[in-house]
Protein backbone atom coordinates (compact mmCIF):
# COMPACT_ATOMS: atom_id res chain seq x y z
CA UNK A 1 0.00 0.00 0.00
CA UNK A 2 0.76 3.30 -0.59
CA UNK A 3 1.80 6.25 1.67
CA UNK A 4 -0.85 8.22 0.49
CA UNK A 5 -3.79 5.86 0.33
CA UNK A 6 -2.69 4.94 3.94
CA UNK A 7 -3.02 8.64 4.51
CA UNK A 8 -6.57 8.55 2.90
CA UNK A 9 -7.75 5.66 5.44
CA UNK A 10 -6.60 7.45 8.49
CA UNK A 11 -8.40 10.46 7.63
CA UNK A 12 -11.71 8.44 6.78
CA UNK A 13 -11.45 6.38 10.02
CA UNK A 14 -10.56 9.52 11.65
CA UNK A 15 -13.66 10.96 11.06
CA UNK A 16 -15.56 8.35 11.40
CA UNK A 17 -14.42 8.36 15.09
CA UNK A 18 -15.15 11.67 15.46
CA UNK A 19 -18.81 11.31 13.72
CA UNK A 20 -19.76 7.96 16.16
CA UNK A 21 -18.25 9.60 19.58
CA UNK A 22 -20.99 12.56 18.10
CA UNK A 23 -23.45 9.97 17.89
CA UNK A 24 -22.67 8.94 21.43
CA UNK A 25 -22.97 12.29 22.88
CA UNK A 26 -26.22 12.78 21.28
CA UNK A 27 -27.97 9.79 22.30
CA UNK A 28 -26.44 10.11 26.03
CA UNK A 29 -28.85 13.05 25.84
CA UNK A 30 -31.89 10.98 24.93
CA UNK A 31 -33.43 9.93 28.45
CA UNK A 32 -34.74 6.35 27.88
CA UNK A 33 -31.31 5.50 26.89
CA UNK A 34 -29.83 6.02 30.59
CA UNK A 35 -30.65 2.65 32.00
CA UNK A 36 -29.49 0.81 28.76
CA UNK A 37 -26.48 -1.37 29.54
CA UNK A 38 -28.24 -1.45 33.39
CA UNK A 39 -31.46 -3.83 32.38
CA UNK A 40 -31.98 -6.95 34.02
CA UNK A 41 -30.21 -9.86 32.65
CA UNK A 42 -27.18 -7.86 31.69
CA UNK A 43 -24.54 -9.99 33.94
CA UNK A 44 -22.57 -7.83 36.29
CA UNK A 45 -19.54 -9.90 38.17
CA UNK A 46 -17.23 -8.02 40.97
CA UNK A 47 -14.86 -9.32 42.56
CA UNK A 48 -12.21 -8.07 45.36
CA UNK A 49 -9.45 -7.05 42.83
CA UNK A 50 -11.85 -7.19 39.33
CA UNK A 51 -14.77 -6.70 37.72
CA UNK A 52 -16.74 -7.98 34.76
CA UNK A 53 -19.66 -6.57 32.53
CA UNK A 54 -21.49 -9.00 29.98
CA UNK A 55 -24.25 -6.76 28.44
CA UNK A 56 -26.41 -9.67 27.71
CA UNK A 57 -30.18 -8.32 27.00
CA UNK A 58 -28.61 -4.79 25.95
CA UNK A 59 -26.65 -6.36 23.16
CA UNK A 60 -29.86 -8.84 22.02
CA UNK A 61 -31.86 -5.77 22.15
CA UNK A 62 -29.49 -3.18 19.85
CA UNK A 63 -29.18 -6.60 17.69
CA UNK A 64 -33.27 -6.46 17.14
CA UNK A 65 -33.07 -3.19 16.43
CA UNK A 66 -30.29 -2.39 14.45
CA UNK A 67 -31.59 -5.56 12.44
CA UNK A 68 -35.34 -3.53 11.75
CA UNK A 69 -33.82 -0.34 10.59
CA UNK A 70 -31.48 -2.30 8.04
CA UNK A 71 -33.95 -4.05 7.01
CA UNK A 72 -35.96 -0.83 6.64
CA UNK A 73 -32.96 1.09 4.51
CA UNK A 74 -32.18 -1.87 2.37
CA UNK A 75 -36.18 -2.28 1.26
CA UNK A 76 -36.68 1.07 0.31
CA UNK A 77 -32.99 2.00 -1.22
CA UNK A 78 -33.05 -1.28 -3.43
CA UNK A 79 -36.03 -0.29 -5.16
Amino acid sequence: MELASIGKLLIVLGIGAVLIGGLFLLFSRIPGLKHFGHLPGDIRMQGQNFACFFPVVSMILLSIILTIVLNVLVRLFNR
